[in-house]
């Protein structure tokens, strides 16, 4: 793989020394409107899941890398979605696990070399990303990338107190 380094981060695959790591953000509540997750995944599941995490993009369609601090420690996860190599185009998610972590740059650092990654290595023609409304730290990340809003889905997604809209971000590489 390509070496993704800069100076806040370093992105590398996933390991099966990353188990409990994937285990504690995959099993937070907070974090499960993001991912459209709706209930906890077990330590078995994901242990499938990271012995299997080597295969490559084209056959499984995704690529999920771990974010590293300076210090070579995981602080979240970046992943490319659906990917589809005929049109050239992947969904991107990101998370930050720990909140005091959301605040150093990490998420922003990460996301550029994923989009460098995504463009120069794999020569996607676009990324997207889907944000939900109120979700204010993710669209200034995004849109610090250069993504930009093409749309609403309006009432998109149920929450306890009522349906709320998500954003459809992209990046098209010129």
């Amino acid at each position: 793989m390509v070496k993704l380094v800069n100076k806040i981060v370093s992105l590398r695959a996933v390991d099966p020394e990353d188990l409990d790591f994937i285990y504690a953000l995959e099993n937070d509540p907070s974090l499960w409107h993001v991912g459209n997750t709706y209930a906890p995944y077990s330590k078995f599941t994901i242990r499938e899941y990271l012995e299997n995490a080597h295969r490559d993009i084209y056959e499984v369609k995704q690529l999920r890398l771990a974010i590293c601090d300076p210090y070579g420690d995981v602080v979240g996860v970046v992943d490319l979605y659906d990917f589809d190599p005929m049109h050239r185009r992947a969904g991107v998610g990101i998370a930050i696990a720990n909140t005091a972590d959301r605040t150093k740059g990490y998420a922003s650092a990460a996301l550029e070399l994923l989009v460098f990654y995504a463009f120069d290595h794999l020569m996607l023609h676009q990324l997207y990303a889907s944000i939900a409304q109120g979700n204010d730290a993710s669209k200034r990340l995004f849109e610090k990338l250069r993504f930009r809003e093409s749309g609403i889905k309006t009432d998109w997604i149920a929450t306890k107190k009522g349906y709320i809209n998500e954003y459809f971000y992209q990046l098209i590489n010129e």
